[in-house]
């Protein structure tokens, strides 16, 4: 999943953004307002975590921004803002979330994916295809019942995947979701993984829909 921080204090920035690297996302770092709407205008993310004492234009007025566009981007207040005042400003104005600094980083992990698992449609952190399951409290992968060893990269496919069974799920898409500003740049690096990914999961799992993306199928032809 690509998230996008926009959080201003350096240390604080570069931390999050290594830590949740760390935890699987594919994550990206601004530190103001404007940089971040010019971010979301040209490119795709799941989730935002953003500050709201910015300088020059506040966090506030961004979100505001977002949803009077039409944006559905699930967004993470988070902040040294304490007061109920705020939080109530920051809900009422669109934020699906709201988290006071300084925060735990596995709490805000776990606040992100159950984010993406409701913006996804599945509420249940087990997603199941069929026998492939996956667990994303525990970065669990099962087939028939028994564990699979993926990669991180492998790990970050199938999740989103696994969340649209049996659909397509666009390449753009699988490619900003996992890659990121600092993330793998040769063209063919999906293809890569995709392939590594059928081999464990069998050929017929994962389907190419030339043109348009990969398809997770939840019962693979024999």
């Amino acid at each position: 999943m690509r998230v996008l921080i926009v959080e201003d204090d350096p240390l604080l920035g570069a931390g999050l953004r290594t830590g949740l690297g760390q935890d699987g996302f594919a994550a990206d770092w601004l530190t103001s307002a404007e940089a971040a709407l010019h971010a979301l205008r040209l490119e795709h993310f799941d989730l935002l975590v953003l500050d709201l004492g910015l300088p020059g234009r506040d966090g506030l007025s961004l979100l505001r921004e977002l949803r009077q566009a039409g944006s559905t981007l699930p967004v993470l207040i988070l902040t040294a803002r304490d007061a109920v005042a705020e939080k109530v400003a920051g809900l009422n104005a669109g934020a699906d979330d709201y988290l006071v600094k300084p925060c735990d980083l596995d709490e805000l992990s776990a606040r992100l994916r159950a984010l993406a698992r409701r913006a996804w449609g599945r509420p249940a952190p087990l997603c199941r295809a069929g026998d492939l399951a996956l667990d994303a409290t525990a970065r669990v992968v099962t087939l028939g019942g028994k564990p699979l060893a993926l990669s991180p990269r492998e790990y970050d496919l199938l999740e989103i995947l696994i969340a649209h069974p049996d659909r397509v799920v666009l390449r753009t898409h699988l490619e900003a979701s996992t890659q990121g500003w600092q993330g793998e740049v040769e063209s063919n690096s999906l293809e890569v993984h995709i392939h590594h990914l059928r081999r464990k999961l069998g050929k017929k799992r994962v389907l190419t829909v030339r043109g348009f993306g990969y398809q997770l199928v939840s019962e693979p032809a024999s």
